[in-house]
């Protein structure tokens, strides 16, 4: 084995996609001393997004003070890419799931305010690029927070501002846009995200994505009927019918909000990040890619980083493993390039010890060590 290319989203919760890409560095060398081990630490538009780009193109960081989902004030971190050019900016930051604890999961009271606030101060200071990572949000409003930073005004029957809040969106009737910050003009907004929902119905942001917010089976119903409300609402104002549009759907319909309201594009996270990387370059000469994510599971086919970095290296030929925490046979992933899915975490260990980060580590390294030494012994035979 002369060459292995590393390219793991991060394990969520537990270890971050460089601590990833060091565990499997670990394991790959314990077998093959002489082995070249390229590390490409990958994400899909969520948390660690940021992080990947600056410190791939030796960019570097500023510090806001803006609010959580619940309003609560918070220091968080915006970035700007080597070219001096172009922020990027995570909503997870300020308007993440990872900011709560479970208690305080409520997609009908979060908001993306906090994340407007770095938006608006990235855009004072000159910034007209703008990338937004979107993934890993608390939120359902469809970016009305945001937008409400940004000098939007969301109004009920009263002509009164709405909070902006996912489980408001049903009062709003009209929009007044005379506010708004004129940097906005020329802003050149792109998003990264790692889904391709709908703003709403079966496949849409509150649908498929608020039970993991805290939403129960009579809330999501609810804010998807608030979705749907605002939709009808923006097209009646602006002629825009986006909201089936694939990605809208995108941490609680903020791709939606986005695109009309700034006209933002839409893109895949971890194949932009890819390009960004150069990323068919450090596949030349493999002999094995391994890239993973916390959970391999249903949604890993729709976007993620591991099918993402499955298509790259198919086309050179080269075979792909993806190790998770825990996974999930999913039909279409060997169609898409993924040979083996290796479980890392022992059946029967318990979640919390799993998602210590030491364990979730030594988990790593114990299994892919095995898994490397089987298949020399299949290449042998």
């Amino acid at each position: 084995m002369k060459k292995i290319v590393v390219a793991s989203d991060s394990f969520k919760g537990c270890l971050s996609s460089l601590q990833v890409a060091d565990a499997v560095r670990t394991a790959i060398i314990g077998i093959y001393p002489a082995c070249e081990v390229v590390s490409v630490p990958m994400a899909d538009g969520g948390e660690g997004t940021m992080a990947t780009l600056v410190n791939a193109t030796r960019g570097h960081f500023f510090p806001c003070n803006t609010y959580d989902p619940l309003m609560r004030p918070i220091n968080a971190f915006w970035g700007v890419l080597g070219d001096g050019l172009t922020a990027v900016i995570e909503l997870a930051q300020a308007s993440g799931l990872m900011l709560l604890n479970e208690r305080e999961y409520n997609p009908e009271k979060t908001t993306t305010y906090g994340t407007g606030i770095i938006i608006a101060e990235a855009l004072r200071k000159g910034f007209q690029k703008i990338i937004l990572a979107i993934g890993g949000s608390a939120t359902n409003d469809a970016a009305i927070g945001l937008l409400s930073a940004l000098g939007f005004h969301f109004l009920d029957e009263a002509g009164n501002e709405v909070k902006p809040a996912g489980g408001n969106l049903k009062q709003i009737v009209s929009i007044d846009d005379k506010d708004v910050m004129p940097e906005l003009r020329n802003i050149q907004l792109r998003i990264a995200c790692d889904v391709d929902n709908p703003l709403y119905g079966t496949n849409g942001a509150a649908y498929m994505f608020a039970s993991q917010k805290g939403a129960d089976e009579f809330m999501t119903t609810r804010l998807d009927c608030g979705l749907r409300s605002f939709a009808k609402v923006v097209e009646g104002k602006y002629n825009d019918r986006s909201y089936m549009i694939p990605g809208v759907g995108a941490a609680g319909g903020v791709g939606y909000g986005l695109k009309v309201f700034l006209n933002a594009e839409l893109a895949r996270g971890a194949d932009w990040i890819m390009d960004v990387l150069r990323f068919e370059d450090l596949l030349k000469g493999a002999d094995l890619v391994i890239t993973g994510e916390g959970s391999i599971d249903s949604q890993t086919i729709h976007g993620k980083v591991p099918v993402s970095v499955a298509r790259r290296a198919r086309l050179q030929n080269i075979p792909v493993w993806a190790v998770g925490g825990k996974t999930e046979d999913i039909p279409g992933l060997a169609n898409e390039g993924i040979s083996r899915v290796i479980t890392v975490t022992p059946t029967g260990m318990r979640k919390e010890r799993a998602l210590n980060p030491k364990t979730a580590r030594e988990n790593i390294i114990h299994v892919l060590r095995s898994a490397l030494l089987s298949w020399e012994k299949e290449v042998l035979l």
